[in-house]
């Protein structure tokens, strides 16, 4: 991956700032199945991790062979709630490496505005990243589309190919280099081999590498691939 002088970082937030994710995959195990579709625990991560509301929809309807009528969500809008106020965390290190950043910030997420504060506030992590959230709610389509970032980039006020964006699911990746951004892939809990490759785009494993590697992207020097 070339570096070329970055001058803002974009985050996604599940699984990036929050490990949200197996929380989220076994809420939505239990909604499915309610629905009428079974599925194994790693079929359905591998699946929708990342994905959009959209996304997630069609694959129901397919797999439960019906429509969902409006409001068919209502009944579980609870459910994850819950489960993110009683075993919510931060992603190791995430912490010190957005304490670390002196460059504009800003969240990009295919989530709801309302999850994506209650999870940062959760984790202890909205003061920092507040006022530069930008969920799926606010764009034309999310994540593969670029509109998220775009919009995050708008947002800092920072051309989208002098951002970087930290995500960790392939719909992500993919909307970050669509957005014609730097992309650091995070493969923590998503297997390398799912995540879109690139010129510019490095896949890592540990927050704590982070501090370096925009180190490395602000000063133009390469990291690698």
């Amino acid at each position: 991956m070339v570096g070329g002088g970055i001058e803002g970082v974009i985050f996604d937030c599940d699984g990036v700032l929050v490990d949200s994710e197996p929380l989220s995959m076994r809420v939505t195990q239990r909604v499915v199945a309610d629905l009428g579709w079974h599925v194994e625990l790693d079929v359905l991560g591998e699946l929708l991790t990342g994905c959009s509301h959209e996304f997630y929809v069609e694959q129901v309807e397919r797999n439960i062979g019906r429509r969902l009528e409006p409001g068919w969500d209502d009944p579980y809008r609870g459910w994850l709630e819950r489960e993110l106020h009683a075993a919510l965390t931060a992603v190791p290190g995430i912490h010190s490496a957005v304490a670390g950043i002196d460059l504009p910030t800003a969240v990009a997420s295919n989530s709801t505005q309302a999850r994506i504060r209650l999870s940062l506030e959760i984790v202890g992590l909205l003061a920092q990243l507040d006022g530069s959230i930008v969920s799926a709610d606010d764009v034309a389509e999310g994540k593969p589309a670029p509109d998220v970032y775009l919009e995050a980039a708008d947002l800092i006020g920072v051309p989208p190919d002098r951002c970087v964006a930290i995500d960790d699911s392939p719909f992500g990746v993919l909307a970050a280099q669509r957005a014609g951004m730097f992309v650091l892939a995070f493969a923590r809990s998503t297997q390398p081999g799912r995540l879109p490759t690139g010129d510019r785009t490095h896949v890592f494993d540990d927050m704590s590498q982070l501090p370096e590697l925009l180190r490395r992207l602000r000063v133009g020097g390469g990291i690698g691939t």
